[in-house]
This record gives structure tokens, sequence and C-alpha cells, in this order.
């Protein structure tokens, strides 16, 4: 089976390759792969940024947003069938460790992931845990399956905390997943939903994906604006999905007093914090990570399923896995927001 493999170390190192199909072991089902989502994380694998550089071992089948059709199950399975539907779950949980016992098998101190600790999705056929598969409980576009999992990261950033439901919200930062939060605020009933972004495909985007109002913060000043629109009060929930200092700290100057601060993506270096604006702010902190197991699934499934959240404005390209260093290359230019890999 053709495969989407990271062979060697360094910028890109990717390489499409012929691979034997694996076979479902004990615990284990085997996935005909439908459609695979190109996520941050393979932007990152595919930069070898030092944190992947230090985990990984290659060659390695990348991919671990995925869709498709269950092919086969190893001993032992109970829960799913041959024949199901399913989206993966990226985290392969130990099911042991103190979180996991705990019911935050999300935050399990062994997790390992599909496309980094075992091979991925790019490709025809996968075996992966019998526990990372959500059965779709109707018939959806595999298209669509393949990028739940990044949608329930956003389904969970939109509810922890108070939520967003009446609420007036910031989006920093409008990658794919960004642009999900922005859509799942909207479906979930904030007030309002502003979004900041400096790429201009990025803001018409969230727009469509159901936006207020998007700001170019090399082009204005984010705070005053955002604070003309709420009544100089600021936003009651600033979530922060950019990566970058900058908009890390816009985030946190646009929120009011005493409000959410939702922390999904964190720059990449250490930065430097003013603890004392911090203390008379006052703001409340999460930290998001994954998706709550299965909680979040199953609240994403409700919004999809009803009809309130519309991913199509963030599928922006649909290709044969072939052209997979092509799609890395869209990404990497800021011509596409997700592509979606069929393999054939």
């Amino acid at each position: 089976m053709l495969a989407i493999s990271k062979v060697a170390a360094g910028l890109n190192g990717l390489a499409l390759v012929d691979r034997p199909v694996p076979e479902a072991g004990p615990g284990e089902i085997l996935l005909r792969v439908e459609a695979a989502g190109i996520c941050g994380t393979d932007i990152q694998i595919y930069n070898w940024a030092p944190r992947m550089a230090r985990r990984m071992h290659l060659p390695r089948i990348l991919g671990h947003e995925a869709a498709g059709v269950v092919e086969a199950v190893g001993e032992g399975c109970t829960r799913v069938r041959v024949g199901d539907h399913v989206s993966l779950e990226s985290h392969i949980f130990c099911g042991t460790c103190h979180q996991c016992r705990t019911d935050r098998a999300h935050l399990c101190v062994a997790t390992r992931y599909p496309g980094i600790d075992i091979d991925g999705a790019f490709a025809r056929y996968v075996a992966v845990p019998e526990q990372i598969a959500w059965v779709h409980p109707a018939p959806v576009p595999f298209e669509i399956a393949a990028v739940f999992e990044p949608l329930g990261i956003a389904v969970h950033a939109c509810c922890e905390g108070r939520g967003v439901e009446g609420l007036p919200v910031l989006i920093s930062g409008c990658g794919p997943i960004g642009l999900m939060a922005v859509a799942a605020a909207r479906a979930l009933g904030a007030s309002r939903v502003i979004a900041v972004e400096p790429f201009a495909l990025r803001r018409e985007a969230a727009l469509r994906c159901g936006a207020d109002t998007a700001l170019d913060p090399t082009a204005c000043d984010v705070e005053q604006e955002v604070r003309a629109m709420t009544g100089g009060n600021g936003v009651e929930v600033a979530m922060e999905f950019s990566g970058s200092e900058q908009g890390f700290a816009a985030a946190l100057q646009c929120l009011t007093k005493g409000g959410d601060f939702r922390m999904v993506a964190a720059p990449s270096n250490p930065v430097t914090l003013d603890l004392t604006r911090w203390l008379l702010q006052c703001p409340v902190i999460y930290t998001i990570h994954g998706r709550r197991i299965w909680q979040s699934w199953d609240r994403l499934w409700a919004l999809y399923s009803s009809g309130r959240i519309d991913l199509a404005p963030v599928l922006s390209h649909v290709l044969p896995l072939s052209e997979g260093q092509h799609a890395f290359e869209l990404i990497r230019r800021g011509e596409a927001l997700k592509p979606v890999l069929i393999p054939a």
C-alpha cells in the first residue's frame, strides 16, 4: 500500500513509500482509511521541530486525524465490529495511570499517538488500538469525519470553565482549530465572536465560520477595537490558538477582569510574563489538551448532526494521498487551511 512516511530527519524528509498492509493484533482494529487530515503536528514533524526530533523514531508513517471502515478486528475486541464507520481519537491512553483512573484519560501520562509513536493513517490501512475508535452514530461524509478529532479540541475549549453561552468571546489565531472554535462558539451561543488573525485567507474563513468580526492585528490596535465592541469591558472568554507571543499577549489584554483565559496553543519559546498584571487582572486560566474522552466527542456530534456547525469553510482542499507532499507545501505557503488526503 502507498503511505506518506517521514524517512529522514530535518526539513521535509517525507517520501511516498510502499508498505505492507498491517495486521490487527490483540486489542487492535484494522481500519481501511477513507480520509485523513493534515494537522499542525504533522507540520511540526515536517519542519522537524525539536520536540518531534527528540521523540520520534524514523521511518514513521504519519497521520492521526482519520476516518474509515473497520476491515478486521483482533483478538479481544468487543466494542467495534467489522464494517463500522469510525473516526480516530489520537490519544492512545494507558487506562491505569492516576489521570486515566480519575476520568481524565485525555491527560494520560503515558499517552502515545498514531503517526508519532506508531505508524499512522496516511495510508490505505492502519492498525490501531480499538480503544481510540469512535463509532459514527449515523452516516457522515468521511472527509468531515476525519476532522472530528481537531473539532473535538475546539469544542473542549469552548465548553471549559463557564462555557461560552451568552458571553463575548475572542479567538486568537484562526488556523484550522481556531476556525473550528469560531464555529463551535457560535453554535454554543456566544453573544459575540471576535476573531484575530493576520492572514486574510483565514480572516475570510473565520467570517464564514460565524465570527461577527475578524481583526487584523497588524493593521489595528486589537485591544482598543475589542474594548470598543464590548462597552469597554473586554471579552469574558479569550482563547489562544496562535501559538505566538504576540497572540498570547493580545488575548490576555482583551480579557475582562476575572475572565476565562483558555490556552490551546503555546509559544514555542519561553515568554516573559508580567505576573503583577495577572494578579491585578485575575484571569481564570485553563489549559486545553486534546479532547475529553468521550464527552467532547458526544458534544461535537450533537453540534454537527443538528446542523449547527458547518466545517466546509475549514476544509480547503481534498487531495489524493499521492499529492500529500503538495498538500504540505500548500500549508507552508499559506495557501491552504485544512487539506484532507484520500487514500486510493
